[in-house]
């Protein structure tokens, strides 16, 4: 005697070994012996065998036509052996009787399970015509993804696909039939699927992939701003008796920050540092303020920039030459001889601004040799004298230096910056990522980047440790020590920064182009009006919730961003590598990635890749590398190693690369980590 029984929505069929009154022992046609329930059983037979009824009765369902065996069965509940007899004949037989058990198990649409196993009820007509519906648009999407899968694997993308392709590539929604058609396409072809829609035309260029794959990340509703007016500073602010001016490249718009000097020659010299001071006109939670908080920062990359507020707001605050500019100004009393500091204070007040100087314009003329007297070129077309320029290179020489006693160790920047030029009639608007780019160098510590550098560091130091006294909360950048591992951390409390040297860090001289600059100048201002009692009168109170939020999203942004220039960059030196023809580059040895693999840095360019055939050679020496072809796709080239340059060289090479530093490194080829957030040269961008 055999039985069918179900298992888990399983239908089987095996010999009865043995039965008692609530359960039988069957073996299946493996041999294995299973317990089965009495009430799980549906049929007891004694032929066919279980394998044959199983197979024919399976075979058999598939001729049953539904819609008869929907007008077959009964309006009440019924079980399977009904619907054979009332399908087939009042004689149905065993495997009749199952084609009838599985038809109606495989048909939820038509007919659903009734109170018992093997008992089922018809669905309501209306049910059934819902189900059909869907049943039929399934079968019309089905084959709407096979056409679409058909057309990218003979290389054209279809319309629908080409419109999600980022969504495909990067946050696909699995059940959207695009998705499924690159995912079928791609398995039917073997082709990862970026090759698979590259070769099918969706991706109009290496370019225009990391591109709108950027906006895809960060600016998924487009980069444009709404039109907004810019509000008029309502405080009546004294103007100061100096005469400032700042230091930028000349594609600058959003110009924070100033510098002046009184009092030269007379033993106690004021250095000025006057920060824009949008703060005294934008409040927290203003339209304006909005927008700033949603970008957090301007994104840069060559050739191009994204500003974290509207220009018109930017141009009604930057400190542009031949304007009494409102600003937040800082004021450092010096002894002259020994750069001591007897006195710091902070004013709001308009300032005059003399001239925007542009480095990229000054570099070679503005000479150490220039400002110390050794070089007697008359500069007579530079607005600011000599002696001016000349203080400045000395102070910020002096205080690098005091930085660097309590730093503990020297700032080595002994690589060059590098500047990006597309040639291109504007800057407007995006590149197109075919332009010729020049990739030129610069000195890191030029005496005017330095002199910036290290008043901005002041600025922000100082006015870090006077919100602290006030009991006035800020944003602060902090780290505990340069062992390594150890990272730089933001937070709400004034901590040392190791790295820079100062007892706390709170960036406040870039309002236009940070929005932590903006936060931290809504407090100073308050320290700066209301003294003792700003606490009370601050925007943003101690352990408030709206700070550590505004840290924590401008974290991610700040990471994201910095990831998007570093990876524009690659992209700019890859294509700079192209358009030259260059096929080998000298670099040196950075870091051993294992398996034969080495890290290199290029010694012209800025540009870090993989090599093979570094083996038994030490980290810094350096080598001449055969490059492979560039894959702008991937951000990635490859090379060999063709020649050792200097079989002595070691560690001395690479001063930068210091254990502290190890963790900075990129993890690969494809994606270099830079981080240009605490660099002091970095710090006034």
């Amino acid at each position: 005697m055999y039985v069918l029984f179900e298992d888990a929505g399983k239908f089987m069929a095996g010999r009865i070994m043995s039965e008692a009154e609530a359960s039988a022992q069957v073996e299946l046609d493996s041999g294995k012996r299973v317990k089965v329930k009495s009430a799980h059983m549906l049929l007891k037979f004694d032929k066919p065998a279980p394998a044959a009824l199983l197979l024919d009765a399976a075979a058999l369902s598939q001729t049953i036509e539904l819609e008869l065996a929907y007008e077959c069965a009964p309006d009440e509940e019924f079980g399977f052996g009904d619907l054979a007899q009332d399908y087939f004949s009042a004689k149905a037989s065993t495997t009749e009787q199952v084609a009838a058990l599985l038809c109606l198990h495989e048909a939820p649409h038509y007919f659903r399970r009734g109170g018992a196993k093997g008992r089922f009820r018809k669905a309501p007509a209306e049910i059934v015509q819902q189900a059909l519906l869907a049943i039929e648009k399934k079968k019309q999407v089905q084959a709407q993804i096979e056409a679409w899968s058909a057309d990218l694997v003979a290389g054209t993308c279809p319309e629908p696909i080409r419109e999600q392709l980022y969504k495909i590539l990067f946050r696909p929604d699995k059940n959207t039939p695009e998705y499924k058609a690159v995912v079928e396409a791609s398995k039917g072809s073997q082709t990862a699927p970026l090759d698979l829609l590259q070769n099918a035309g969706a991706i109009a260029s290496p370019w225009d992939f990391h591109w709108q794959r950027f906006l895809f990340d960060l600016f998924p509703k487009g980069t444009g701003f709404p039109v907004l007016q810019a509000p008029a500073i309502a405080d009546e602010l004294p103007l100061a008796p100096v005469h400032a001016f700042s230091i930028d490249d000349s594609h600058t718009t959003e110009i924070d920050d100033a510098l002046s000097l009184q009092g030269l020659g007379s033993g106690r010299v004021t250095v000025g540092i006057h920060i824009a001071a949008p703060g005294l006109a934008l409040s927290p939670g203003s339209a304006i303020d909005q927008l700033g908080r949603a970008r957090l920062s301007t994104v840069y990359m060559p050739g191009y920039k994204i500003t974290m507020l509207p220009d018109s707001v930017v141009q009604a605050y930057t400190l542009i030459e031949g304007r009494d500019c409102p600003a937040v100004s800082l004021y450092v009393t010096f002894s002259e001889d020994t750069l001591e500091v007897q006195s710091a204070e902070t004013r709001l007040e308009r300032v005059p601004i003399l001239v925007n100087l542009r480095h990229d314009q000054l570099d070679e003329r503005i000479t150490q040799e220039w400002l110390e007297g050794e070089d007697q070129s008359d500069h007579a077309d530079v607005p600011v004298s000599r002696a001016t320029l000349g203080f400045f290179w000395r102070l910020a020489q002096t205080l690098k230096a005091r930085r660097e006693v309590v730093r503990g160790k020297p700032e080595n920047f002994n690589r060059p910056d590098y500047s990006f030029k597309l040639e291109r009639a504007s800057n407007d608007t995006p590149p197109l990522g075919d332009e010729t780019v020049l990739i030129g160098t610069r000195k890191r510590g030029a005496p005017l980047d330095l002199m910036v550098a290290e008043a901005m560091i002041l600025a922000n130091s100082t006015w870090g440790q006077w919100m602290a006294q006030l009991g006035v909360p800020g944003i602060y950048r902090s780290q505990a020590s340069l062992a390594p591992g150890v990272k730089v951390r933001m937070g709400t409390k004034a901590l040392p920064h190791a790295g820079i040297g100062v007892p706390s860090y709170a960036w406040s001289t870039s309002p236009l182009r940070r929005y932590t600059d903006l936060v931290n100048q809504w407090q100073i201002i308050a320290c700066a009006k209301h003294g003792a009692t700003a606490a009370l009168a601050a925007p943003f109170k101690p352990k408030d919730a709206e700070l550590f939020s505004i840290i924590s999203g401008f974290d991610a942004t700040y990471s994201a961003y910095n990831s998007v220039q570093s990876s524009m960059e690659r992209y700019w030196t890859l294509r700079h590598v192209q358009q030259q023809g260059l096929e080998e580059l000298d670099a040196s040895l950075v870091k051993e990635m294992g398996g034969g693999i080495w890290l290199v840095r290029a010694d012209t360019l800025p540009l870090m890749f993989s090599v093979m055939g570094a083996q038994n050679l030490p980290r810094g020496a350096r080598v001449r590398v055969k490059l492979a072809d560039v894959d702008l796709m991937a951000l990635d080239v490859r090379g060999t190693v063709i020649a050792h340059l200097d079989a002595d060289a070691a560690l001395d090479g690479m001063a930068v690369e210091t254990d502290e530093d190890e963790d900075n490194l990129p993890a690969g080829p494809v994606t270099i980590a830079v981080d240009l957030s605490d660099s002091p040269q970095d710090l006034p961008a």
